[in-house]
């Protein structure tokens, strides 16, 4: 028996109903599992693997949650979270953003990400539900 909170029968009141994640991940099978691990957990995903691409779909401020990969091609991470978090490049963005990264970072490169980001997980040490499950506490 377990002390985990059973599902409810009605969707809108679980955290991930009518929530939005863009997930930018340009490895095909992480996006895919992400995809399919947030998408039963409630969510609506989108997945995009370029950079530049991902950071235009970002702008709209349409997503409540950012998966952001560090190694994306045509722009990298940092660059679409630095721009992101520019209030005169992006006002009053709603979006959360989680970076999603298996990169070593020095502990100061680390650090000012960290600072700019809503949450930060090295993908090697996180399963797609326990990513779902951190969604899910995040407000």
């Amino acid at each position: 028996m377990t002390d985990q909170p059973t599902a409810s029968a009605t969707p809108t009141t679980t955290p991930a109903a009518g929530r939005n994640v863009l997930c930018i991940e340009d490895e095909h099978f992480i996006g895919e599992l992400y995809d399919r691990a947030l998408t039963k957990g409630g969510y609506k995903v989108t997945v995009i693997g370029d950079g530049v691409e991902a950071l235009a779909a970002a702008q709209t401020n349409q997503y409540d949650i950012i998966l952001l990969d560090l190694m994306v091609p045509n722009l990298t991470g940092i660059e679409i979270l630095r721009t992101l978090r520019d209030p005169a490049r992006v006002p009053a963005l709603k979006s959360k953003i989680v970076i999603t990264t298996n990169l070593e970072q020095r502990e100061d490169v680390r650090a000012d990400i960290e600072k700019q980001a809503d949450g930060y997980l090295v993908k090697a040490e996180i399963t797609p539900h326990e990513l779902v499950d951190f969604l899910n506490h995040m407000q």
